[in-house]
């Protein structure tokens, strides 16, 4: 799998609070949701870089006490849009769940 953030992965993604990594990984859910049903490619690259900045997040060591956390929001992604639905969670869901760290990751700047 080719990484699309280089720049993230170099590095510059532990910079960053887990707040603002959330915000990060939730404005490619955001734009998943957004072309959903109008472009197909556009749909699949953004839950492509959602699940690679949360796999960042989660290989972020500063956050190991929150892995248990950052593991089940990556396993509702992958069930919302590759799964049987096993936890009858949407994109839409897990759009609102996001929204909060963009919140919180504004009011902090």
């Amino acid at each position: 799998m080719t990484i699309q953030h280089k720049n993230l992965a170099s590095g510059r993604w532990q910079e960053l609070s887990l707040t603002e990594q959330m915000a990060n990984v939730g404005s490619e859910i955001s734009r998943a949701v957004h072309w959903h049903n109008i472009d197909k490619k556009l749909y699949e690259a953004a839950i492509a870089r959602a699940l690679e900045l949360l796999d960042f997040t989660i290989q972020d060591s500063r956050w190991h006490t929150r892995l248990k956390e950052l593991v089940r929001v990556r396993e509702l992604i992958c069930d919302a849009v590759f799964g049987d639905k096993a936890y009858k969670t949407s994109l839409k869901d897990l759009d609102k769940y996001f929204l909060s760290f963009a919140f919180a990751a504004r009011i902090r700047k």
